[in-house]
């Protein structure tokens, strides 16, 4: 019967509200963005068709989502195959890739140069690379100076594992033959530099402009005026700075990254190769690190630096020469120096990065960037850029990406993955998974394998390979369990490219206290706090806030002027939501900051800063005016005592200032993550009605334990990355009143929770396990059979006591590279159990395990283990474990019996650690003792119960 449409509304509006139901837990949908992708090296460009399509087919069946094509120097003997770097037929191989790509839902990037930085052969004299070099003069008035006006450029060679002469060098460099050979790293000829000013200085007053004095033979005309007079000549050298590892067609000097016009020069070459063609399918054009100035001096200058100075910073620095050089005082060299730097940044920002953007962003693609390094900020560089690229180890250098793309709204941030994790041919897949943690961990999202060589089919083992470890090919053993790491990247990456970043703390970065720092060079290179601002405030404070589990991402003072105060929080110019802006202890702060962070207070905002007050503004130009508006800022702080610090009210929000900086962050409403005292490692998100976090326990123990949460979670749904397990954690709320899940994770493992701040769970339980009685061993004989690999397939085996094949199998498995199967049988082991704990024990590297036939999943470790259901064992049990090794036995045999694979041109190769170095200086794994392979054991089943957390 129906009721009247005004009882059924009464009788609604009786009811109960019912609480919102959170999703029930499930995988997010992999797409080719969430996939890991790998950096994808074309030595000497020596590709052809049919082995693209076959080497692509190979990545996407491992479940890569994309490959950056990086060209590169190339494999001696493959000569005829070379393929100059963005000639007709390169663009013929590109296309055709953009066309696999698709097909193969496989996204394309591609290095705008071959090799780094940004350079090659069309780099003509005026748009490479510059630097600075200055003379000094005395003349008495009443006296003309006698000596020319003049500068000889000092000649350099210099060549990848070789000497050169450089009077067999001709001028241009890209005139040369066989480039690959010569490998150069830096040439400068022997020629005079030009003059770009001469200036003479008085003991007092103002410096006068001879410049225009000065003729073609360097003849100075001037009679000096009474007194004594100092002249400093400058002059305009070429850097001669080379493209490093460059490929065939690509090599040449570095284009002068901080002039406009060279940019452009430099880009208008890849509007000729690309007239015609259709290269749409490019999703990104990728620069990978600056790297300029690797190489001795530095490029430090560029044709219109004393314009650009003059324009920015509104004073003439010819005025103001010896302060440059550091022959001022103190104070005045300090401020002359930080213009100087901050021009140098500028240049780097607007003439490089945002005018290589726009062109990118004209053929539809976006540009990818390693801005470390750079002689910048770089987290304007990183700002400006549509996907900010990171690389390293250390947290706080990866962050700066991320933070950059957090505070502007950059939804990727991508890592140069595992590079040089260890030396050739010895990382596992295992340590690579804590490579990628690691960046997950720093708020990358978005991960580059480094990386993949090119190899074609026709190529003897190990094919050709980059000088640079990781060897991710399907010629490295691990290649067979690499979808497993795959896998879990993508489901990780699959959650941390949704929703927002959550981290609660602007954490500002004192780049005008790094700029004033004197050194032996003009440039200050920026990579991460220890290149750059080690030993400040920052440097202390940055590692502090993780440790303590204080969410935060740094933030440049250009950043902080676009900041508005969103009520008692902070709201960027990304939309990013922060409670507070930290300021470590700046001595220096641009006015304009200051003056804005004073607004966001009075706007309803806390700033907190750390020990001291910033007592000065950066830079010369206007300065009088600019510290007493400084001081007038700051006279309007009125402080008084609180717990631990003191307090500044203003307008709707206050200043806390102190030296304690978790008790300051405290008072400013900020809640740190205290799960990170347990030995956990985070990093959170923020989604719709609740956040997601990214948890690793990198301890050397097990956690089995209630987690606290400092987010609101009403519910949370737990996923296991590595194996697939999901379901609904099980969740409680402390004496405290915070949210506590109960994660259990081996060491080194991870997991992702999605919490909800107000809705039920729906959804199966995730099923928490704890052993019952002790283990039981799984004894053998084993059966071993080599099924993959080379040189050769040692003889199949009995094993009656597990250990290392270089041990069981005699001199063949010493040398052995491949897979090899361990079968045995168990019985049902008695007792009531639900389940058991496989335990493989020691897996030299990677395994794949398979019970009764059925698969049970692929193990990368650390930890090799695996649980297995009751339901899924019989009477009698075969279990079936293939292992896979690495390339290092087998390598290592090459290099004692003198097999040659080292065939590559330029560095050919290099290692990482001294010890693996040869005579020569190069890699050599003749030394190495056969490193252990195949299941080491002991094999155990413990019986374990399934459901709740452990009581």
């Amino acid at each position: 019967m129906k009721k009247p449409l005004a009882l059924a509304l009464a009788l609604g509006a009786a009811l109960p509200q019912l609480p919102a139901r959170a999703q029930a837990p499930a995988w997010p949908a992999i797409t080719q963005q969430n996939r890991p992708w790998t950096r994808w090296w074309w030595e000497g460009s020596a590709v052809n068709a049919p082995d693209l399509t076959h080497l692509l087919t190979q990545y996407e069946q491992a479940g890569l989502g994309g490959v950056e094509i990086t060209a590169i120097y190339g494999v001696k003997g493959a000569e005829s195959q070379f393929i100059d770097f963005i000639s007709p037929k390169w663009l013929d191989m590109l296309g055709h890739t953009l066309t696999e790509g698709k097909k193969l839902n496989l996204g394309v990037d591609v290095a705008q140069a071959s090799g780094w930085p940004f350079g090659g052969p069309w780099v003509t004299p005026a748009d490479a690379c510059k630097y600075v070099a200055y003379q000094t003069y005395s003349v008495k008035g009443g006296e003309q100076l006698a000596e020319k006006i003049s500068f000889m450029q000092k000649p350099i060679a210099t060549a990848i594992g070789h000497k050169v002469d450089i009077k067999q060098l001709k001028d241009p460099v890209a005139t040369n033959a066989n480039l690959q050979a010569l490998a150069l790293e830096q040439v400068r000829f022997e020629k005079p530099l030009p003059l770009q000013a001469l200036m003479a200085y008085p003991e007092k007053g103002a410096a006068i402009d001879l410049t225009s004095k000065v003729d073609a033979t360097g003849k100075l005309s001037w009679t000096a005026p009474a007194g004594t007079w100092t002249l400093y000549a400058i002059f305009q050298g070429w850097h001669g700075k080379q493209v490093e590892r460059a490929g065939p067609g690509g090599e040449g000097d570095v284009v002068d990254h901080f002039s406009k016009v060279a940019t452009q020069h430099y880009l208008q070459r890849f509007d000729q190769a690309f007239k015609g063609r259709d290269v749409k399918g490019v999703r990104a054009f990728f620069n990978d690190s600056y790297e300029v100035d690797d190489a001795q001096g530095e490029a430090n200058w560029t044709p219109l630096m004393f314009s650009e100075f003059q324009r920015r910073r509104g004073y003439d620095l010819r005025q103001h020469l010896p302060a440059l050089f550091a022959k001022a005082s103190a104070d005045e060299n300090a401020r002359v120096l930080t213009d100087y730097r901050e021009t140098i940044s500028e240049l780097l920002l607007e003439n490089y990065t945002q005018t290589w953007a726009t062109w990118a962003h004209g053929y539809g693609a976006k540009i990818r960037n390693q801005a470390h390094g750079s002689p910048a900020n770089i987290l304007d560089l990183y700002a400006a850029t549509d996907i900010p690229e990171t690389e390293g180890e250390n947290l706080t250098r990866i962050k700066f990406a991320s933070s950059a793309a957090h505070v502007t709204g950059k939804p990727l941030t991508s890592a140069e993955t595992a590079t040089w994790e260890n030396d050739h041919f010895l990382s596992k897949l295992s340590n690579v998974k804590k490579a990628v943690d690691r960046m997950l961990l720093g708020g990358v999202n978005h991960v580059f394998y480094h990386g993949t060589a090119y190899s074609p089919q026709a190529a003897a083992w190990p094919g050709w390979l980059f000088y640079a470890a990781v060897e991710f090919n399907p010629q490295n053993p691990f290649w067979q369990d690499f979808g497993q790491l795959n896998r879990y990247a993508a489901r990780c990456q699959s959650f941390l490219q949704a929703g927002q970043p959550a981290n609660d703390v602007l954490l500002y970065l004192p780049q005008y206290d790094a700029y004033q720092r004197p050194g032996k060079v003009l440039l200050q290179h920026f990579d991460g706090i220890e290149h750059g601002f080690k030993g400040l405030p920052i440097d202390a404070t940055s590692e502090l806030l993780l440790k303590q589990g204080f969410g935060y991402d740094f933030i440049s003072d250009k950043q902080v002027q676009q900041v508005q105060a969103s009520g008692t929080g902070l709201r960027t110019s990304g939309g990013a939501q922060y409670r507070t802006i930290l300021v470590p202890a700046a001595r220096t702060m641009p006015l304009a900051t200051w003056q804005h962070l004073v607004g966001l207070a009075q706007a309803g905002a806390t700033v907190v800063v750390q020990g001291q007050l910033p007592t000065d503004v950066p830079g010369l130009g206007n300065l009088t005016q600019r510290q007493a508006a400084f001081k007038k800022l700051t006279a309007q702080l009125q402080f008084n005592p609180t717990a631990g610090g003191q307090r500044a009210t203003i307008g709707k929000g206050a200043f806390l200032l102190g030296a304690d900086v978790p008790q300051l962050l405290a008072q400013a409403g900020v809640q740190r993550e205290t799960l990170v005292d347990s030995g956990l490692q985070f990093e959170r998100r923020r989604t719709t009605g609740g956040h997601t976090y990214f948890l690793a326990n990198w301890g050397d123990q097990p956690l089995n334990a209630w987690v606290p949460l400092a987010t609101s979670a009403k519910s949370a749904n737990l996923y296991d990355p590595l194996t697939g397990q999901l379901g609904v954690a099980s969740l409680r709320q402390s004496t405290k009143g915070r949210p506590e899940v109960y994660v259990q994770l081996p060491p080194g493992g991870s997991c992702l929770l999605d919490t909800k701040a107000t809705a039920a769970a729906t959804g199966p339980a995730y099923v928490y396990y704890r052993p019952t009685s002790a283990p039981q061993p799984v004894a053998g004989p084993w059966d071993v059979r080599f099924v993959s690999g080379g040189p050769t397939l040692p003889a199949p085996m009995r094993a009656t006591q597990l250990d290392s094949w270089t041990k069981l199998a005699g001199e063949a498995g010493q040398k052995f590279a491949g897979t090899a199967s361990y079968t045995t049988s168990f019985t049902l082991p008695s007792g009531s159990a639900e389940g058991y704990l496989l335990d493989l024990g020691r897996v030299g590297q990677s395994a794949r395990v398979q019970l009764n036939g059925q698969d049970l999943g692929t193990l990368i470790g650390p930890a090799y283990q695996l649980y297995v259901p009751k339901s899924q064992l019989k009477a009698s049990n075969i279990l079936a474990v293939s292992v896979s090794n690495g390339m290092a036995n087998r390598i290592a045999d090459m290099d004692r019996t003198g097999q040659e694979w080292k065939k590559f041109y330029n560095v050919n190769m290099a290692a990482k650690l001294k010890e693996n170095r040869g005579a020569d200086g190069l890699f050599t794994a003749a030394p190495w003792s056969p490193i252990e392979s195949g299941l080491l054991g002991p094999v155990t089943l413990t019986p374990m119960a399934a459901g709740g957390p452990p009581l």
